[in-house]
């Protein structure tokens, strides 16, 4: 290990604040790359932001749309908060209306900060990023670059105009930072990145699908807990493991509610008028993450690792369902 270790330990240590709902002044809306609106969001009041830590994201509640957006400031500035927000063209609308319809001084509502893709400490690290899935990535190399760890970052896009950031991280971190623009050099060279498997080192990858799946497969064989994966869309899932009804109970109450095939928990919790709150109801946000005291889940989101879900004591109730006739939920 090296003398880093520490520090970084530190850092991954320092807790997302407890997760509020906030109205936000934009303080500044820019253009860092072609189709990308970023965002510095401040308190009308001035006062410092809720703290977070590298990997955390916020969501966005705008124009009957809520949305996750990595932060991609400086957590040491509590002054704002920083993301960046690619226009999906084939999206359901809540990024055009960010880009079309948010201006500096407007007010946006927000809920977070949440964090389910922290950095964990470790000798080396290896990030790869998938055009605006380098926002993450960036408070993470900022964090092992102060704490004195090996690291470099790859980062790919279509086009050098649409990859944000770029010239600021060259310029910041120089030869640890390679740039792969798909038109100039080609795809992300995984085989070299990824086809010797290490021990030491820590692999940090968030993109579109696409590369997700090929890094998954790229890491096939580096040690269990090695690769770390951010999703904003959700993971294919196959079919449910329990294709009947099953029950859930309260253990708070004792209360036993019974879920349908074609319903998911939460909405049967809300009709119950189980208080809990969600987002994204497709499994990558992490808002209704609930506890589990007994019973096996069919893990359907697209956040725990192969670990965790063998832990079987957390569960994401919006896409989620049991694996066995009844689960106690801690609610």
């Amino acid at each position: 290990m090296t003398a880093s270790t520490p520090l970084l330990s530190q850092q991954a240590s320092v807790s997302t604040s407890a997760e509020v709902e906030l109205d936000l002044v934009v303080e500044k809306a820019d253009q860092p790359a072609d189709g990308v609106l970023e965002l510095v969001l401040r308190a009308p009041s001035g006062s410092d932001l809720p703290a977070w830590a590298p990997g955390a994201h916020i969501d966005v509640v705008a124009g009957g749309f809520t949305r996750q957006y990595s932060l991609c400031g400086d957590p040491h500035d509590r002054s704002v908060w920083r993301i960046a927000v690619l226009r999906e063209v084939a999206g359901r609308g809540g990024s055009a209306h960010l880009h079309d319809q948010v201006r500096q001084g407007d007010t946006v509502r927000v809920r977070g900060p949440r964090n389910h893709f922290a950095l964990v400490a470790s000798p080396q690290y290896l990030f790869i990023a998938g055009g605006i899935g380098v926002t993450p990535i960036l408070p993470m190399a900022a964090a092992a670059e102060s704490a004195g760890s090996t690291w470099s970052l790859a980062y790919g896009g279509r086009t050098r105009a649409t990859m944000a950031y770029a010239d600021e991280l060259r310029t910041t971190y120089g030869e640890k930072v390679s740039l792969h623009p798909q038109d100039e050099t080609g795809p992300l060279p995984l085989e070299m990145l990824l086809g010797e498997a290490r021990t030491d080192t820590a692999v940090y990858c968030c993109g579109p699908e696409g590369l997700l799946q090929a890094v998954e497969q790229h890491c096939a064989a580096w040690p269990s807990g090695a690769l770390h994966l951010e999703r904003f869309s959700p993971k294919q899932q196959g079919k449910p493991q329990l294709q009947g009804d099953f029950e859930v109970e309260l253990a708070s109450t004792g209360q036993t509610l019974t879920v349908p095939p074609e319903r998911s928990i939460l909405s049967v919790l809300e009709e119950a008028g189980v208080g809990i709150l969600s987002s994204c109801t497709e499994g990558t946000c992490g808002t209704c993450e609930t506890g589990v005291l007994s019973g096996q889940v069919d893990h359907r989101d697209s956040l725990l690792t192969a670990d965790e879900r063998a832990a079987n004591d957390v569960m994401f109730v919006c896409v989620s369902r049991a694996a066995c006739p009844r689960l106690v939920l801690d609610l």
